[in-house]
């Protein structure tokens, strides 16, 4: 612990910055954690700075970055429908490049990028996927992935004025956070009764293993590298049966084909643009949950072999006890 440390983070409010925030104060940190709507009424702490802040505004960045040795950029947008591309370019793009811009001019020792594996190229490859692999549109990338992996862009081109910087590219975060947004949504769907699962596949890892690898790599010399953070590869089927058995609910039943996923996300475009409200399924959200997908996780555990990853079945049981405490 270096405690002359003073530590941002962006994104606070959030399942992955709140809990990084958490973790940080642990340690004996000073944190000022910047928040954009959710408020942090529920972490109180006297080395705690709590700041309300607006990334896309450079001057307010400025401010937020007084002071600051360390850097953990986690704020982003996760959005699939094309209603909200200019928003989701601003915050995974401009806002990035904001941040870097202030981190390079303030002097800022250190700072961590929050990505996505959904920057990586994914969707038509038989191999699992590694950090060397960039976000290709003609495999399948999305307009989120490809937002991430401009921010990424803007963090390579603040490595190469001199910023000493580290990305992540964590797969789906798993913890008991709001149930209502994000990767915790699909415990309440499954909690109200799902009854639909698809055999695709990807990456899962637990929020609290997330933060401390973060931890890990911001206090470490590793710097201008990516690292993806994913502790197994699992199908969603069986996924969604540890939640379902964790809530004591009945499993899903009902297999979604490729067909059924395509009339889901053509009819729920339909409804959308009469109704004015957001897309459930979007066409790359349909065609993630189809594809079977698995990553390799063993460039960071080679820089760490001391770290170990929770198994997922402890994760999930964690959080719908967490979920049914709130």
């Amino acid at each position: 612990m270096n405690t002359q440390n003073k530590i941002l983070v962006t994104g606070a409010a959030g399942l992955l910055g709140k809990e990084l925030v958490l973790q940080l104060l642990s340690a004996g940190n000073h944190v000022r954690a910047v928040y954009h709507q959710t408020l942090l009424n529920n972490i109180e702490h006297p080395q705690l700075e709590k700041v309300k802040g607006d990334l896309l505004d450079v001057m307010n960045v400025e401010e937020m970055m007084q002071d600051i040795t360390q850097v953990y950029h986690c704020a982003g947008m996760v959005n699939f429908s094309s209603k909200h591309k200019t928003r989701l370019y601003k915050i995974n793009v401009e806002a990035t490049a904001n941040v870097v811009n202030t981190a390079l001019n303030a002097g800022v020792k250190k700072l961590l990028f929050v990505s996505s594996v959904a920057a990586l190229d994914r969707m038509k490859t038989t191999e699992s996927i590694n950090e060397g692999m960039q976000w290709n549109k003609d495999t399948g990338g999305s307009m989120y992935g490809h937002s991430k992996y401009l921010g990424e862009l803007e963090v390579w081109r603040g490595i190469a004025e001199g910023l000493n910087a580290v990305i992540v590219n964590p797969t789906i975060i798993l913890g008991a956070g709001n149930w209502n947004t994000g990767s915790t949504a699909i415990f309440k769907k499954v909690y109200q009764g799902l009854k639909w699962f698809t055999e695709g596949s990807t990456g899962f890892v637990d929020v609290k293993d997330v933060c401390k690898a973060m931890i890990l790599l911001m206090e470490s010399d590793i710097q201008a590298e990516r690292f993806i953070i994913s502790a197994e590869n699992k199908s969603f089927k069986d996924v969604l049966y540890l939640i379902a058995d964790g809530f004591k609910k009945e499993r899903p039943s009902k297999k979604v084909n490729s067909f059924i996923s395509t009339l889901a996300w053509r009819m729920e475009t339909i409804r959308c643009f009469f109704t004015g409200s957001e897309p459930l399924i979007t066409k790359d959200t349909a065609n993630a949950s189809l594809a079977k997908v698995s990553f390799d996780n063993t460039k960071f555990l080679k820089q760490f072999p001391n770290f170990s990853y929770k198994p997922l079945e402890e994760t999930i049981e964690k959080t719908c006890i967490l979920l049914q405490q709130k």
